[in-house]
């Protein structure tokens, strides 16, 4: 489970119960920079931080593994799907922007997000305006974020010139689950996920959330990705 920009694996501490009741084994890495956690190197690129989470799976022996990212860890979470379909069986793309691009005022929140010079308050309206649904609460989010390793990861990102993992869904079985009031990435239709990412894509929409969707949602989610895990193909249900 790989969480999203400049955030922890403690992001999927509220899925884990309900994953853990139906039987799966979970495996949650830490992304360099976060606690005492080694940084990325100057010239790392996605496919550097999806090398870590492959040695973690072969130490666990935990291959092939359904990898699921939240938000900005589906791009590992595809680069490792690409890299090592050895180790893959499935992905999740949870709240992950693939269809869309990102308008410049939503942009500006979320590079807000990670500016600790704001007060709380100044932060919040941030939080609010595009990680949470209305009348969510967006203060469970002021903490949690790391702006060295999210400026990292958005370096890893830009250095990663090749887009053949852009396409994770020709080879692997891909659930896209989606917030209804994503302002970051509006939900897409099933049409426009498969053409994008290929067509094994299928897609579900979790009500009454936003981006953040984890911390708004987690039953919902959780209940998504366990049906579709048990659901898998045969081959991939073997994991």
């Amino acid at each position: 489970m790989i969480p999203s920009l400049g955030r922890g694996s403690e992001d999927f501490d509220t899925l884990l119960p309900e994953l853990a009741r139906g039987g799966l084994r979970l495996i949650l890495p830490e992304p360099r920079g976060i606690h005492d956690c080694s940084t990325l190197d100057e010239t790392d690129t996605l496919h550097d931080m999806a090398a870590d989470i492959a040695r973690i799976i072969e130490v666990e022996s935990a291959a092939p593994a359904v990898l699921v990212g939240h938000a900005a860890g589906n791009w590992v979470a595809r680069v490792l799907a690409h890299d090592r379909p050895d180790l893959t069986c499935a992905v999740a793309l949870v709240a992950a922007i693939v269809t869309n691009t990102v308008p410049k005022e939503v942009s500006a929140s979320i590079s807000a997000s990670f500016d600790m010079t704001l007060s709380d308050h100044e932060r919040l309206g941030h939080l609010q305006r595009v990680y949470f649904a209305p009348g969510n609460d967006a203060s469970v989010w002021l903490q949690g974020w790391w702006p060295d390793v999210s400026a990292a990861q958005r370096r890893a990102a830009r250095q990663t010139p090749d887009k053949d993992w852009i396409r994770v869904a020709d080879m692997h079985p891909t659930l896209y689950v989606a917030a209804a009031e994503d302002v970051i990435s509006p939900p897409p239709d099933l049409d426009a996920l498969c053409n994008t990412i290929g067509p094994k894509a299928q897609n579900t929409v979790i009500a009454n959330a936003g981006h953040a969707l984890l911390p708004e949602q987690p039953l919902a989610v959780a209940q998504s990705l366990l049906s579709w895990i048990t659901n898998l193909p045969p081959v991939a249900a073997s994991a």
